[in-house]
């Protein structure tokens, strides 16, 4: 078996010319003793699609939980760095973790619909920021729900159980969900790792038709949507990110050896 040595150097290309939504600078975490994230530096394209991409552990699905601060919410946790959205400091002491979250809609890797209406499944997070006229409820759902592709499914099923849903129309909802008071960030984890090819597919075109409103992030393994859905890529290895770059440069023409080894399937 051949060990792979930690690759110190950043393949990074000049970003100067990027508006970035979020902005990553030295970005270290720590499971109590053991380190996970390595001195992450990494803009977010503002309106772009990034995927974080590397093999099981490397860490993306924990920078992207560092985004909203759900890793907040483990013991033993300590973060150093920063990460800056809208110029302040998402970590400074004075920031408010769900005032934080609120703008920043979350899709996981499994649909995770409330075990409740459609209707209300959309209206939920609205509910919960003191949005509660009805009429306007109405409105923002459906907004919402043409934004997530699923309103000609179900505009006329609103009041039936989300739970009835297939697979795909299921994440489809918890996009419109996570939509639905209008996020700056759009953060996916996975969100195609639990559905076939078609459903895989619509969730693609989704991504695509909702990136300009929203600056999404996608955690991926799957290396060739990646290279479909993202406009930037950021190859992650150990917890540290090893390459940046526009989608097709980092697929086509990568500058790190390892990044060429992983996207190329020699390992990963």
């Amino acid at each position: 078996m051949t060990t792979m040595t930690i690759e110190s150097t950043v393949y990074h290309p000049d970003v100067s010319g990027i508006a970035a939504t979020l902005d990553i600078t030295g970005l270290n975490l720590w499971y109590g003793d053991k380190q996970a994230l390595h001195g992450v530096t990494l803009p977010i394209p503002e309106g772009q699609v990034t995927a974080l991409i590397g093999p099981s552990g490397c860490g993306k699905s924990t920078l992207l939980r560092c985004i909203n601060r759900m890793n907040d919410l483990i013991d033993g946790l300590r973060i150093a760095g920063h990460i800056h959205l809208g110029g302040q400091d998402i970590y400074r002491p004075a920031q408010d973790p769900i005032a934080l979250r609120k703008r920043m809609g979350m899709v996981f890797q499994k649909p995770n619909p409330f075990p409740m209406s459609i209707f209300d499944n959309v209206a939920f997070p609205m509910r919960v920021d003191g949005f509660v006229d009805r009429r306007r409820q109405a409105g923002a759902v459906e907004h919402a729900l043409r934004g997530a592709a699923l309103w000609d499914e179900v505009k006329d099923r609103l009041d039936d159980s989300a739970l009835g849903l297939s697979g795909g129309q299921q994440q489809r909802l918890c996009i419109a969900r996570a939509i639905a008071c209008d996020p700056e960030v759009l953060l996916m984890d996975e969100p195609c790792a639990s559905l076939d090819p078609v459903a895989t597919a619509r969730i693609e075109e989704l991504i695509d038709e909702l990136a300009g409103r929203y600056t999404i992030v996608i955690v991926t393994h799957n290396m060739q949507q990646a290279a479909r859905a993202s406009d930037y890529t950021a190859f992650m290895y150990l917890g540290r990110l090893v390459e940046f770059g526009a989608t097709k440069n980092v697929f086509q023409a990568p500058l790190s050896p390892r990044t060429r080894d992983y996207v190329t399937g020699r390992f990963g």
